[in-house]
């Protein structure tokens, strides 16, 4: 930090924002210095993105309402509506989306909108248009730039034509190439690098930072943060948590700080056994232990087996796991790391491979009517597009698939001649209106006509219409109110006590899946990181979803 005789780089003063009455900042303080680097860090949602969007001058902030607070760069105030604005005050910043043009080179891209011009009287007379460009001199500032990075990548490598660890360094290569860049804003910059590049990468930072260049790093790599960062800084949930040295916080602590929330759901299991709690490993080893009873371990209701799923964002490399009957099983993880592949491609919704058995018996993939059929139901994250049927009355959404897939509420005779049964579609409608507690005019209004918490309810109701052995629900309180999250919730609950339904619920909410399942596994890049049971530490979840290992010698199913 800045001493008091001298201004910090870059100081925030009590920023706030909303987004359509959304509280996603409350009262974010915070300065760094010339030739520093802090760790950025927070859950999905926690605001870290708006923070970014806000300090870049992105569009989206000021097209809603702008934002509270002030923003202070070298002791003056600076108010950015543009990232222009932002660049020209030598604020650089990547992006976790890639911002480069496929098919121009990574010269190109380096240099674009900042080319070297051969000059010549033609120049000078009608403009630079008529300029020709110094391919030699721009060659030589890209590879400056790239060696800087420490990394061997040629200048002249068409970008489409590169790995996805490239384009990461020529994003980077680009903003440390703009003379004036002071500050770098850096957003998961090693999530697409393997190890070695990210080793190389952060050695390149350190370097960066002693030739005077501030870095704000965000990662979920908390063992990155650790080595690279003098300071942390942890959001959650809008608010700054904390803004201390990283040599006084471990990664543990870190975790924990960042997912926060004590769980309060009744511990019904076991305690784990951890090694760490072991004093003396050999002697418990030595000492004779009582024979344990042999017991035949019941199929698992379902079993996946190094499955695969290409759902674009959302992609599934190797993932395998049991889940028990009558269990509530949680999926969780970071967004983009396959959490949502793995139940849209066990329904069959993107290509998949791998195994999955119900019960024992293997399911066709890549047939959605295929897992129906076997008494699978799934409500999925996209409810307006894949969930509803928006432009039809709620009793032809909750029954529709029923009567496609299991022939109910139909009348007449079977492959001959049926049609609807108006009287049991409506009474099926009624009776989830009534018990999920859905606001509207009836059984006969639109769906699209509903909140997005009822559209949400009648998901649920067209799944439980199925009555399913096995419920996959995907998102189930994304965009809904508190009071409607806790009925959702509940009626899950309700549903797998009555009915004995395996249910299984991918979320981004941590602390809901905590709340009704039996075990949570989370996924991190593609694979399975870990599976807990539901009432281990919170710190232990977000270890595993920082991509830490966690020492765990009993699990549930053990």
């Amino acid at each position: 930090m800045s001493d008091n005789n001298t201004s910090p780089l870059l100081e925030l003063s009590h920023i706030g924002k909303e987004y359509y009455g959304n509280r996603v900042l409350s009262d974010i303080s915070f300065a760094i210095d010339t030739g520093e680097i802090i760790g950025l860090v927070g859950e999905n949602g926690a605001g870290k993105s708006t923070l970014l969007n806000i300090l870049f001058g992105m569009p989206v902030i000021a097209s809603t309402g702008g934002y509270e607070g002030s923003i202070h760069i070298d002791g003056k105030p600076v108010h950015f509506t543009s990232p222009n604005q932002a660049l020209a005050a030598g604020i650089g910043m990547v992006h976790q989306e890639f911002s480069l043009i496929p098919g121009f080179t990574a010269t190109e891209n380096i240099l674009l909108n900042r080319e070297v011009l051969n000059g010549s009287m033609m120049s000078y007379v009608f403009s630079e248009r008529v300029s020709t460009l110094d391919r030699e001199a721009m060659h030589n500032r890209a590879n400056s730039a790239i060696n800087t990075l420490g990394v061997n990548i040629n200048p002249d490598m068409i970008v489409s034509e590169m790995p996805v660890g490239y384009k990461q360094f020529i994003e980077i290569a680009r903003e440390i190439d703009r003379k004036n860049t002071r500050l770098l804003f850096l957003d998961e910059p090693t999530a697409v690098l393997t190890e070695t590049e990210a080793e190389i990468l952060l050695i390149a930072l350190k370097k960066l930072a002693k030739s005077g260049i501030a870095i704000v790093f965000i990662s979920h790599r908390l063992s990155e943060i650790k080595e690279l960062c003098s300071r942390v800084v942890v959001l959650r949930d809008g608010k700054l948590i904390t803004d201390q040295p990283s040599e006084e916080l471990t990664t543990r602590q870190i975790a924990s700080l960042m997912v926060g929330r004590e769980n309060t759901r009744r511990e019904e299991h076991t305690p784990r056994v951890s090694l760490e709690k072991v004093s003396d490993v050999n002697e418990v080893l030595s000492t004779p232990q009582p024979e344990p009873e042999k017991k035949k371990k019941p199929k698992p209701a379902l079993r996946v087996e190094h499955l695969w799923v290409d759902m674009p964002g959302e992609t599934v490399r190797d993932v395998s796991f049991d889940v028990q009957k009558g269990e509530i099983f949680g999926i969780g993880g970071l967004a983009g790391h396959g959490k949502l592949g793995i139940p849209n491609g066990i329904m069959g919704l993107y290509p998949a491979g791998g195994k999955v058995r119900l019960f024992g018996k293997r399911l066709t993939l890549n047939r959605p009517r295929a897992a129906l059929s076997r008494k699978m139901a799934f409500v999925s994250e996209d409810r307006r597009g894949v969930g509803l049927l928006l432009d039809e009355p709620l009793d032809w959404n909750i029954t529709f698939t029923a009567m496609q897939i299991q022939g109910r509420f139909l009348l007449g005779i079977p492959y001959i001649f049926q049609v609807r049964n108006e009287l049991a579609m409506r009474n099926e409608a009624k009776k989830f209106i009534d018990s999920l507690e859905i606001k509207c005019t009836g059984p006969s209004q639109r769906a699209g006509e509903l909140s997005g918490g009822n559209q949400q309810k009648v998901c649920l109701a067209k799944a439980f219409a199925l009555k399913p052995s096995i419920l996959l629900i995907c998102e189930p309180t994304r965009g809904i109110d508190i009071g409607a999250k806790n009925l959702v919730l509940d009626t899950l609950k309700e549903y797998n006590k009555e009915n004995g339904t395996t249910i299984i619920i991918t979320s981004s909410e941590l602390e809901e899946l905590r709340s009704v399942c039996d075990r949570v596994a989370i996924v991190g890049e593609g694979k399975i990181a870990g599976i807990l049971p539901a009432s281990s530490p919170a710190e232990e979840f977000g270890m595993l979803m920082m991509g830490e290992k966690v020492r765990v010698a009993m699990s549930m199913t053990e």
